[in-house]
């Protein structure tokens, strides 16, 4: 597995938990499809919970709503996104 697979795994993980979605396995969310309005039903409040869990969990800002709509595009987007910072951070 390399470090985007084990990314979008823990990310997949992240997002149940955050949003309690109680019926849905990380095998569910597929990492290409839409987060939001995709299959597991993420709105724009489900987009605030992630936005504040990347800031706590990753200490990622997601500063304006045009980032926030491509880095929310899908999990594996969404995974890019935080090893990217992360490599800039090292």
């Amino acid at each position: 597995m390399n470090q985007l697979d084990g990314m979008i795994a823990e990310l997949k993980e992240k997002i149940i938990a955050t949003l309690g979605l109680m019926d849905v396995k990380p095998e569910d969310i597929v990492a290409d499809a839409p987060l939001v309005g995709g299959d597991i039903g993420i709105d724009s409040i489900d987009v605030l919970e992630l936005v504040m869990m990347m800031e706590k969990d990753y200490g990622i800002k997601i500063e304006n709503k045009e980032l926030g709509a491509k880095v929310f595009a899908s999990v594996r987007a969404l995974a890019a996104f935080v090893l990217e910072k992360r490599r800039k951070k090292a």
